[in-house]
C-alpha cells in the first residue's frame, strides 16, 4: 500500500472555476478521492469523467467528505453556500474541517469561524494566490490562519494542494488579512503598469521596445511583466476580470477604513479599475484598465 493511499481523504471542492478545477485536479492526483459541486450544470459531471465524484448537492457533498475546499467568488457565495439555499452548514459531520479559500473581508471570516463553531466544524481561513496555472500544478501559495485541530484535520490536503502553505495565526482573519495585502499589491501594480505603458504610447515610444527595457530594469514587476503582455497583444480575455479589483481593492480600503488607516494608492487605483468598470470593460482582462487613458492608440490584436 502506497503512502498515498494510506493518506487518501474524500475531499469536497466547491466552485470548479478556474482555480477550484485546478485544485480538484492536484487533489485526485496526490490519491485523494475528489467530490465535486458547481452551481453550472454538468460541470461537476465532466471532472467525474476524469476520476472525480459528481454531487448534485451540497448535502450529498458534505455527507461523503472530511474536508471540504470552497472556491467560489466572495463572501455572499460562501454565505449562500453555507447557510442559504445550499445550507450545506447544517449537513457538515461534526469533527469535519470547511476550508475557505475565497478573498474576504478578515472580520467576516473570523466571525465564519465562530458560527461553523457553534456547529461542531473546524474552519481554516486559506485565501490563494497563483493562478489558474498554478492551481491546476499544485504550486499555489496559500495564506491560512485557524486553530491546530483545523490543520490536524486536513494536512495533507493543504500539502496537495499548494507548494507553500503559509501557517499565519492560530485563529481566522490573519489569511485573510495577509490576502487583503497581497490583493492591495497586486492592484496597484496593474494600475501603474498600465499608466507607465500609456505614458510610453502617448509619447510614441515603440511599445514593444519598453516592454523589452522594462522587464530588465529596476522599475519592472510581476504584474508589469505579465499584464502588458495582454496589453502589447491587444488580447483582453480575462484570466482575471477588471471587476475582480473593483471588489478586492474595495476589501483593502473597507479593511483600512475599521481602523482609520490611509491608504492613497490603493484608493486611486480603485477608482481606476471602477472607471474602467463604468465603461464597460468590467468583464475584460485586468489589464484593460489602460483603456481608461485618453488620447493613446492601444495595439491591436494579431
Amino acid at each position: 500500500m502506497s503512502h498515498h493511499e494510506q493518506a487518501a481523504r474524500d475531499v469536497g471542492v466547491i466552485g470548479m472555476g478556474a482555480m477550484g478545477a485546478g485544485i480538484a485536479q492536484s487533489l485526485r492526483r496526490a490519491g485523494h478521492r475528489v467530490h465535486a459541486y458547481d452551481i453550472r450544470p454538468g460541470v461537476a459531471a465532466a471532472f467525474a469523467e476524469q476520476g472525480g465524484v459528481a454531487c448534485d448537492t451540497l448535502a450529498a457533498l458534505a455527507a461523503a467528505c472530511d474536508v471540504v475546499v470552497s472556491v467560489v467568488v466572495n463572501a455572499q457565495q460562501t454565505e449562500s453556500v453555507l447557510f442559504g439555499d445550499g445550507d450545506l452548514a447544517a449537513a457538515l459531520r461534526p469533527g469535519s474541517v470547511f476550508v475557505m479559500c475565497s478573498t474576504v473581508d478578515p472580520s467576516w471570516s473570523s466571525a465564519l469561524e465562530a458560527r461553523l463553531a457553534a456547529l461542531g466544524v473546524l474552519y481554516l481561513d486559506a485565501p490563494i494566490s497563483g493562478g489558474a496555472a498554478k492551481a491546476a500544478a499544485g504550486e499555489m501559495t496559500m495564506m491560512t490562519a485557524g486553530a491546530p485541530a483545523a490543520y490536524a484535520a486536513c494536512g495533507p490536503v493543504l500539502d496537495a494542494m499548494a507548494a507553500k502553505v503559509y501557517r499565519l495565526g492560530d485563529r481566522a482573519g490573519a489569511g485573510s488579512k495577509v490576502k487583503i495585502i497581497n490583493q492591495l499589491l497586486a492592484g496597484v501594480h496593474i494600475a501603474a503598469a498600465a499608466e507607465a505603458m500609456a505614458l510610453g504610447l502617448r509619447e510614441g515610444v515603440d511599445a514593444d521596445a519598453l516592454y523589452e527595457v522594462i522587464t530588465h530594469s529596476a522599475g519592472n514587476s510581476w504584474m508589469f511583466e505579465n499584464r502588458m503582455a495582454h496589453v502589447l497583444a491587444g488580447d483582453y480575455t480575462p484570466l482575471s476580470a477588471v471587476d475582480i479589483f473593483v471588489k478586492d481593492l474595495g476589501l483593502v480600503l473597507d479593511t483600512a477604513r475599521h481602523s482609520k488607516f490611509p491608504l492613497p494608492l490603493a484608493s486611486t487605483a480603485h477608482q481606476m479599475f471602477m472607471q474602467a468598470s463604468a465603461a464597460g470593460h468590467g468583464r475584460e482582462d485586468d489589464s484593460a484598465v489602460i483603456k481608461i487613458f485618453p488620447g493613446i492608440t492601444l495595439p491591436e490584436s494579431a
